[in-house]
């Protein structure tokens, strides 16, 4: 009976700390990737001092986004106990109480804010900039229009910012113009697919759709590709390897031709982290992407 009581307690650990990382979205990890960028476009990734330092402002970052999914389940419990799908999240379908949420995310908060500060006092400024940010998107600036994307993309930046301080290098113009350009085409890929599921007969609790008009994310939509294009470039012409550097123009094209496929095709627009980690020519293009700057960057 005590062997039975004791599997049972650890059953229900086991349940519950599950519950906990599910909270946290790890499928939306993918986004903190770009924290990543300045280390390996200053040529510092095979050092692993800094490799170890930028591992850890990247799983810090998941932290913080952590942070915001629990104040947004505890704050949406009612809207998502109502939701077919939301109503299954840990919080709302009762796995995890409220108390218990509250009670993980002062742990988690904290555990956050110090370990940042111990790395670096301007990464962490950065991150409690980024939690900010993310809160103010969450609860006011994803309800006024055009700011709703501009907000996801600063988010963008401020990752892509951290990882430059992290290993201290200068922050390229060029990398905060493309992630700009490229989270705004997300981003609005993303409305775009709520769009169209709205016109199918899906509820929706987005009442900025209502700003929105097909005309006008489609116009939007083409002045934010052909800029990615473009940027990404002007990049490659400027860069020290130009001469080679420019052989990784067709990836970027690819990737985002293959993107507005699927988003088109397979209506997952309003989910860009499982294109990312579902479709496999996109994948095994931006594994091409990846290794061919890699070896630009450091064998040639």
């Amino acid at each position: 009976m005590l062997q039975e009581k004791v599997l049972i307690q650890q059953k229900g650990i086991i349940s519950l700390l599950k519950g906990f990382i599910k909270t946290m979205r790890p499928k939306q990890w993918t986004k903190n990737l770009l924290v990543f960028a300045g280390l390996i476009f200053s040529n510092n990734l095979f050092d692993a001092p800094l490799l170890r330092t930028t591992t850890l402002g990247f799983l810090l970052f998941c932290m913080f986004s952590g942070c915001v999914y629990f104040i947004n389940d505890i704050i949406d419990l009612e809207k998502d106990r109502a939701h077919p799908k939301k109503c299954k999240r840990p919080i709302a379908s009762g796995l995890i109480s409220v108390k218990q949420a509250i009670f993980f995310l002062m742990i988690l908060f904290t555990v956050t804010i110090v370990t940042s500060f111990q790395l670096n006092t301007v990464f962490a400024y950065l991150g409690i900039a980024y939690f900010v940010l993310i809160i103010l998107y969450s609860f006011q600036l994803k309800h006024i229009v055009i700011l709703d994307v501009m907000t996801i993309a600063i988010g963008f930046v401020l990752r892509a910012v951290a990882g430059a301080v992290l290993v201290n290098v200068r922050i390229s113009p060029w990398l905060l113009l493309c992630t700009i350009l490229l989270s705004m085409f997300l981003a609005l890929h993303k409305r775009k697919s709520e769009m169209k599921l709205v016109a199918n007969g899906q509820k929706t609790t987005r009442k900025i759709l209502e700003e929105y008009t097909p005309e006008l994310i489609n116009d939007m939509l083409h002045i934010v590709t052909s800029s990615t294009v473009m940027a990404y470039s002007l990049y490659t012409f400027n860069s020290h390897n130009s001469i080679y550097m420019m052989a990784t123009i067709p990836f970027v094209i690819y990737g985002i031709f293959r993107y507005q496929y699927i988003a088109h095709t397979r209506d997952m627009g309003e989910n860009p982290e499982l294109i990312l980690l579902s479709d496999k020519p996109l994948i095994v293009d931006i594994l091409l992407w990846v290794a061919s700057c890699v070896w630009i960057l450091y064998f040639m």
